[in-house]
């Protein structure tokens, strides 16, 4: 999955992302390194030092020079309105409280700031959702992460403009999603509405 999609779809989240400073959120072994934008700073968190450790060694054998700290996202110690974009790829599958991640994401981005997600979620047809939500309890146990999060939602409910919304896979259950700043003052494109649902 990583080689045949993943790595496609974490080229197509990076691509364009403007700094100075960048955050991204969940790092993990460190899969997004690099594809990180050239001439951007990014500092990277995990809440594993273990994850941590094995994303450092990758950075370092890809030459990536990147600022590396333990932190949880639902508690992030950084000021409010410190980075110019935030990016997340399967990170709000796993987070207990989603919605107080994705408020802390919408504190520390700046007032023009973007922040992109990289998520799987519940199907968008309710019979594969339903599926989704038996299934949910085992898949937990056995990967820890949540396979029936409705990310959408979570993210309308943290106060995060939607700006665009893009289907990458069948039944909508890999998306990419462009959100701001809710400190910006702007409106969600007709066609993003379209796409909407909880």
């Amino acid at each position: 999955m990583e080689r045949f999609l993943y790595s496609r779809w974490r080229r197509r989240l990076w691509s364009g992302v403007k700094g100075p400073d960048v955050l991204d959120v969940g790092v993990g072994t460190g899969k997004n390194i690099p594809y990180y934008s050239h001439g951007v700073h990014v500092t990277a968190i995990d809440l594993s030092e273990r994850m941590l450790s094995r994303a450092r060694k990758r950075a370092n054998s890809l030459g990536v020079n990147v600022d590396l700290r333990q932190m949880d996202v639902q508690a992030l110690a950084f000021p409010a309105a410190s980075f110019d974009a935030i990016v997340a790829s399967f990170v709000f599958c796993s987070v207990p409280d989603p919605v107080a991640g994705l408020r802390e994401l919408g504190r520390v981005c700046k007032t023009e700031g973007e922040i992109r997600l990289l998520e799987h979620m519940r199907a968008r047809s309710e019979l594969a959702g339903r599926l989704m939500d038996i299934i949910n309890p085992i898949a937990v146990r056995i990967q820890g992460a949540n396979i029936n999060r409705r990310t959408i939602g979570n993210i309308e409910h943290a106060g995060l403009p939607i700006e665009r919304v893009e289907d990458l896979s069948a039944q909508s259950i890999f998306r990419l999603i462009v959100a701001r700043s809710p400190l910006t003052q702007s409106t969600v494109p007709q066609q993003a509405l379209q796409k909407l649902d909880t």
